[in-house]
């Protein structure tokens, strides 16, 4: 048998669990390989990074909005001029879904997004806008009282609809047709349920209407029942009304 006295002369090194002696050990300690590594920073664009981004982005929506009351989502154009017929209606149905007792939910960016939030701010109730990272981002508009910037489209996508009883859709681009088809979809598979679609503004909305019942119901890839997933008005208090008393409240 070896020398008791021996064994316990012996160095060794302890990191968390892990023992090395003998050949086994490292120079420095963990702290110092952290804090001294000028590495390259590749690793921050890899796929194991983002991955705990968008898990960060995630917990970070989740906290910030788990409390909201009731909530509505309002899309529109960015483009949407302050003044206009557009932003005006969204200034009012900001505000009338307030005085319904929703809070309002917007992408937090110009045009329709800041007249819903300017119209619920004004009416004192909880303005809320969902960044985006985007080349030509703008930042938040000044009437976001409750603000969350996101990197990723889906992540913010997600909060959308998780945070709110429902959706008006006010004019509005590309943006605004993602974000109404994926709400289409999600209510016509189930994966959500009663969940209310306005569409405000019949004149703009009337050409896709056409294509809906004249193209995708007339050949069959979507059923006749599909086009009662929603509704189309130009009355604000109509819109206010179909999406609060469907959302349940």
């Amino acid at each position: 048998m070896g020398n008791p006295e021996a064994s316990r002369g012996r160095r060794e090194q302890r990191r968390g669990p892990v023992v090395r002696r003998h050949g086994q050990m490292q120079a420095g300690t963990t702290d110092q390989h952290l804090l001294d590594t000028r590495g390259t920073a590749d690793w921050v664009h890899e796929d194991p990074f983002r991955v705990l981004r968008i898990q960060s982005e995630f917990v970070e929506g989740f906290g910030a909005l788990a409390e909201l009351p009731p909530a509505i989502s309002v899309f529109g154009s960015a483009r949407t001029k302050p003044g206009s017929p557009d932003y005006e209606a969204g200034v009012a149905i900001g505000r009338g879904l307030v005085e319904a007792g929703f809070a309002v939910i917007t992408g937090g960016g110009p045009g329709a997004m800041e007249a819903a939030n300017k119209g619920a701010m004004e009416a004192g109730g909880i303005s809320v806008g969902l960044g985006i990272e985007l080349p030509f981002e703008q930042g938040l508009n000044p009437y976001v009282n409750l603000g969350v910037d996101f990197r990723y489209f889906f992540v913010r996508k997600t909060m959308f609809v998780k945070y709110a009883s429902g959706f008006v859709v006010l004019p509005g681009g590309l943006g605004t047709l993602d974000e109404l088809f994926e709400a289409l979809t999600l209510v016509q598979t189930k994966k959500v349920t009663r969940f209310p679609i306005v569409l405000f503004g019949t004149d703009y909305w009337q050409g896709l209407l056409q294509w809906l019942e004249h193209t995708l119901v007339a050949q069959g890839k979507v059923g006749p029942a599909d086009l009662q997933l929603f509704h189309v008005t130009d009355d604000v208090e109509e819109a206010i009304g179909l999406v609060t008393k469907e959302a349940g409240t």
